[in-house]
């Protein structure tokens, strides 16, 4: 069997996300409380938000196998335990090749709900991680801190699978 047209697209959010966890870990607590006007929070607070949102788009097109996380409380190392695990998770859904036709809903706490096809909700996923990740790193320039290189062609050259060649002198 083939690989998914997403799967490249969907290890490439979860390396991207760990890269940035990295270098998020060497930070002070006082660098993490770093917030940037015109994005969601702290770093700390995005970077949960953007492992507990995985988390959710997880629960529900995996209709439940993986369960939504209490982010409130987590650090940076129990959130990066969570995320290495999405990797299975996407990968594994990835495999079943899900009809992006497929109108899911989701049902909160509060009685909302949200129907939108899967093939929604997956470019959602990967929107949301990027622009988050963008965001903590514009926070982390801001503490003049060097953002790791997180770009899909970055995430290629690690994998072994794009191979720049400079111009002949």
């Amino acid at each position: 069997m083939t690989r998914s047209e997403l799967s490249d697209a969907f290890a490439h959010h979860v390396w991207a996300t760990l890269r940035l966890l990295d270098v998020c870990r060497e930070l002070g607590p006082e660098q993490l409380e770093t917030a940037v006007q015109g994005t969601y929070g702290s770093i700390l607070d995005t970077m949960r938000h953007l492992v507990a949102a995985d988390s959710s788009y997880l629960f529900v097109t995996t209709r439940g196998r993986t369960q939504p996380i209490d982010e409130e409380d987590m650090d940076l190392a129990a959130l990066a335990t969570e995320m290495e695990g999405h990797g299975d998770a996407w990968s594994s859904l990835l495999a079943e090749r899900p009809d992006p036709d497929e109108v899911l809903e989701r049902h909160r706490d509060d009685g909302s709900e949200t129907h939108a096809p899967m093939g929604i909700r997956l470019a959602q996923a990967l929107h949301h991680g990027s622009d988050h990740r963008s965001q903590i790193c514009t926070a982390l320039t801001t503490l003049g801190v060097e953002p790791p290189s997180i770009d899909v062609w970055d995430f290629g050259e690690h994998d072994g699978r794009v191979i720049e060649i400079p111009p002949t002198s």
